[in-house]
């Protein structure tokens, strides 16, 4: 069985009075799916770990990505 993927991304905003509060836009009838951020329970990473994170994360806020679909491209052929 084979599934289309859509372009996603990865969105921050804080609960406030019981609100999701995002500071962007999304298309009327989104679907979107929420993971928070358990204060209390966290992960360790080594610094290299952590390094490549937040690189990944900064080309992301750059705008330095790839479709779903190239993704799975990439994916399959093993670059």
């Amino acid at each position: 069985m084979r599934c289309r993927m859509h372009e996603m991304r990865v969105a921050s905003g804080k609960v406030v009075h019981g609100q999701i509060v995002y500071e962007g836009e999304l298309p009327e009838g989104a679907d979107v799916t929420l993971i928070a951020d358990d204060h209390e329970e966290g992960f360790e990473v080594s610094a290299e770990l952590k390094a490549v994170l937040l690189q990944a994360i900064a080309e992301c806020d750059r705008g330095e990505k790839i479709s779903a679909d190239e993704l799975l491209r990439e994916l399959q052929s093993g670059e």
